[in-house]
């Protein structure tokens, strides 16, 4: 909680998280490519992802279930490719106009400072639900949901 309301306060501090460097060298090509292959190396969602999803496109009485496999793992990386593409081209458009409005960037600081804020009173809205007894909580004995009931 005290975390998410620091990360509120950085983004409507105008240095904050949301602040934009221009000046800065984009990294070199090939440490993106480098941080790219890696983030998804070691995300293991994308092994769950194939693992779970495609096999039940391949027949059981395939002759080659691994070449179907990987090539359907094949075509899934080309439209993802295809579709991230897409995604940082119309970013970098949207990006320079954003830029140019510090208007706009004042409220896109306040509107991640207030999820950063929502955030928080959710998480400590659950954690009094789920532990009454922290949240200053009664213990009468026979009570359902108290440590007592345990």
């Amino acid at each position: 909680m005290i975390y998410l309301l620091y990360m509120a306060w950085q983004a409507l501090r105008q240095g904050g998280v949301l602040s934009v460097d221009e000046a800065a060298a984009p990294p070199a090509l090939r440490q993106t490519i480098i941080t790219g292959i890696l983030i998804n190396i070691l995300n293991p969602k994308l092994s769950i992802f194939f693992f779970a999803f495609l096999p039940q496109f391949v027949a059981t009485d395939e002759p080659y279930p691994l070449l179907r496999m990987l090539l359907l793992g094949g075509v899934f990386m080309a439209i993802t490719l295809t579709v991230f593409v897409a995604y940082g081209l119309s970013a970098a458009r949207v990006r320079d106009r954003v830029l140019r409005r510090p208007a706009v960037m004042a409220w896109l600081r306040r509107a991640f400072a207030g999820g950063f804020v929502a955030l928080g009173a959710k998480l400590v809205s659950r954690f009094q639900r789920s532990y009454p007894i922290a949240a200053g909580a009664h213990t009468n004995v026979g009570n359902k949901g108290t440590l007592a009931s345990l």
